[in-house]
């Protein structure tokens, strides 16, 4: 164990004392996704949010995304009926490991720009007069301005984004997306040729997630940062370049160790990792957004984060 002062605050440094896979089932004997129940995802990620606001030099910040999470809760119960792939589609894709609804490719249904509209409703008397300001900005664009807006934020290019708007108009991506992936269902996927992509989606994870309980005990999953899907990458393994070599984790002194910074050496970057053991109701993105600290301090060290928050998009803290 190793400490380091980042501008007076303690970072302890710790060794993986597993190899790749030690402690994990034969592989046929895992579940590979897990997609949160559709009532809960936003739900309970508010509640979360609630929670870590308690006492916290961001208070403020973390409620208002509380209620960002609570319209989004409420405009997945009403998303109406739309397009979805066909079984044969489907199973073309998982027998070549290609995910169905790529971000990429995928034929977006202007649906998601309803949502938009109800979120933005829904958070407008919550907002402060700056964040109104961004709010009429949205209110006041067209189709197909906001369809460009979109594409750019699925395609990871954050440069010249209109950074404040990013995150309303990705909350109202996630819904599309979630509706899409709990609708199907974790049966409809196949393993994705791509192993650090979604296999739903092909977005990048926000953060990775210790599980407990049940066939997924102990084993690690990556949680996608559009469609809130979770798929398995074994522990002491890059996110980003998969190497098994140089990885370190790494967390605030003062904090009960449920969220670390997993780092790599070979590529230079991290992701946090979250420990259901530590604290069961840890959330992949409120946890992440809780935890800024972390990501200043990593920031500090030369790392360059692997996967994006998009509620918190810094164009300079991603890597290519």
């Amino acid at each position: 164990m190793v400490q380091r002062n980042f501008k007076g605050k303690q970072v302890v440094s710790t060794t993986p004392i597993i190899q790749p896979g030690q402690i994990e089932p034969p592989s046929g004997e895992i579940p590979f996704i897990y997609i949160p129940p559709r009532d809960n995802v936003f739900r309970d990620r508010a509640g979360r949010l609630r929670q870590l606001a308690e006492g916290h030099v961001m208070k403020d910040f973390l409620l208002f995304m509380a209620k960002l999470s609570d319209a989004q809760h409420a405009a997945l119960a009403t998303f109406p009926r739309i397009p979805l792939p066909t079984e044969a589609e489907m199973k073309l894709c998982r027998e070549h490991g290609m995910p169905p609804l790529s971000v990429q490719s995928w034929p977006r249904d202007i649906a998601w720009q309803a949502a938009l509209k109800k979120i933005v409703a829904d958070v407008m008397p919550a907002a402060t007069p700056d964040t109104r300001k961004i709010l009429l900005r949205l209110q006041e664009m067209d189709s197909i301005a906001l369809e460009s807006f979109a594409t750019a934020i699925l395609a990871g290019e954050f440069d010249e984004m209109d950074l404040g708007a990013a995150p309303f108009v990705a909350a109202a991506l996630q819904i599309y997306w979630t509706h899409m992936a709990t609708t199907l269902g974790a049966q409809a996927f196949g393993a994705n040729d791509i192993s650090n992509l979604c296999p739903v989606c092909t977005s990048p994870p926000v953060s990775s997630i210790i599980r407990i309980g049940g066939a997924e005990n102990a084993l690690r999953y990556l949680c996608c940062s559009v469609c809130n899907t979770q798929w398995h990458m074994v522990r002491v393994k890059c996110t980003n370049c998969e190497s098994t070599k140089g990885i370190s984790y790494y967390m605030i002194e003062s904090s009960s160790g449920a969220v670390k910074a997993e780092t790599c050496e070979e590529c230079g970057t991290y992701l946090k990792i979250m420990y259901m053991d530590k604290d069961p109701l840890v959330d992949p993105v409120a946890d992440d957004l809780a935890t800024l600290a972390l990501d200043l301090m990593m920031d500090e060290s030369g790392k360059l984060r692997s996967g994006p928050n998009l509620f918190l998009i810094s164009t300079s803290a991603i890597a290519a």
